[in-house]
């Protein structure tokens, strides 16, 4: 199953000079969690959050209107490509401990939006005789690399003598 196959085709998006409040409602209205940030040729150069935005309205003494998406956004950008088989994305969203990819074309421009939303619909349970494209195995194992926590590595301490 390809990337194609699952992903949301009408991406919202933004760019970096919209505040807070416009992200907001942006995200509101088109009831999703991500934006993907375009620059002036609508490639993709960033990522901001619904967890973003709280974070930073959270600890910020600012009114949404007065913080840019760009003040609090991710310049990182975790993508996968329409092409790109569904496990790939899967890998990518578990390494990169993401729920949703923006899904980018060979030139970078923003052509969808694969969320763990979408892959759960898709998957199907495995019955006798038949192996399904997408199970939700895979998506178990996805949801476990995602929600693992990252603890800090324990360095052990000598005894004193």
């Amino acid at each position: 199953m390809k990337v194609r196959d699952v992903m949301v085709g009408t991406p919202a998006s933004c760019t970096f000079e919209v505040n807070l409040g416009s992200a907001v409602e942006i995200l509101w209205k088109q009831n999703c969690g991500m934006l993907p940030i375009v620059d002036a040729q609508q490639k993709v150069v960033g990522v901001v959050t619904d967890r973003d935005v709280s974070i930073a309205l959270g600890t910020r003494n600012l009114l949404p209107g007065e913080i840019t998406v760009g003040q609090v956004a991710s310049r990182k950008v975790f993508a996968c490509k329409p092409d790109d088989d569904v496990r790939t994305a899967l890998a990518t969203m578990g390494e990169a401990k993401v729920r949703r990819l923006p899904v980018i074309n060979a030139n970078g421009k923003l052509e969808g939006i694969l969320s763990m939303d979408d892959v759960v619909l898709h998957s199907e349970a495995k019955t006798p005789g038949k192996t399904p494209e997408l199970s939700h195995d895979d998506v178990v194992d996805t949801l476990k690399k995602l929600y693992r926590p990252e603890l800090p590595r324990l360095v052990p301490q000598k005894a004193a003598a």
